[in-house]
């Protein structure tokens, strides 16, 4: 993919087709077939907004255009000079916006890069974990700015549809998670996604190594009594 030299690539594989959109139906067709100028990602952390946004920039690449992805949960260790030139790409993906609110030099530099690219007819996708209304931004201009085109409100994953999603990395690492097994991790460890893929690869690597299939009984071996959860 063409990219400006910021230094953060695209993760291969995270597109639509990796993501289970489960409960967020109405965003899934939105986002594979809009072609808005601004689009607006917003939901709490766990609902896939890194994905997708990641998942428009591959998209963008499958069509010839540039695109650059730029997270922002390090925003402190980042100028606000990376935003310059960016209007030039088809696509900007900024991800984590609600970490730079309150912060008058990114605050500037962000509403700035929002008026270059409608000049130059080009798009921009953002991530934050609240809507436009509530996001903490304190320059006005900005905050009209983030409610201009399309903003989508994503859920969190009901447990089938995490229990999907476990099941399809699972499958894309070459092993199998039985229903009973991904039910059992479910109501026994943590719940968000995160928790979940890093108990999904620790299972992948114990497997492995004892030459056994992922059953309750093999899982709950693993299980440290301060990991375990009440059922």
């Amino acid at each position: 993919m063409n990219q400006l030299p910021l230094g953060i690539g695209l993760r291969e594989g995270i597109t639509f087709d990796s993501f289970h959109f489960g409960n967020n139906k109405e965003a899934q067709h939105t986002l594979i077939h809009c072609q808005q100028p601004f689009i607006y990602l917003w939901g709490p952390p766990g609902s896939g907004k890194s994905h997708l946004l990641q998942a428009l920039g591959h998209q963008a690449a499958t069509r010839g255009e540039t695109s650059a992805y730029l997270p922002l949960a390090d925003a402190a260790e980042l100028s606000p000079d990376y935003l310059q030139g960016l209007e030039q790409l088809s696509l900007v993906c900024i991800d984590d916006i609600d970490r730079i609110a309150q912060l008058p030099q990114w605050e500037e530099a962000l509403f700035h890069l929002y008026n270059r690219i409608q000049t130059a007819n080009t798009r921009l996708a953002l991530t934050a974990v609240s809507s436009p209304v509530t996001l903490p931004i304190t320059l006005p201009d900005l905050r009209s700015r983030l409610s201009w085109g399309l903003v989508l409100r994503l859920n969190l994953l009901d447990d089938e549809g995490k229990l999907a999603v476990l099941q399809q990395r699972a499958r894309a690492r070459g092993m199998e998670l039985p229903t009973e097994v991904g039910r059992y991790l479910l109501h026994r460890i943590s719940r968000d996604m995160a928790s979940l893929s890093n108990w999904l690869e620790k299972l992948d690597e114990r497997s492995l190594a004892a030459q056994r299939k992922l059953t309750i009984p093999f899982v709950r071996e693993l299980l440290s009594p301060d990991e375990e959860k009440p059922a």
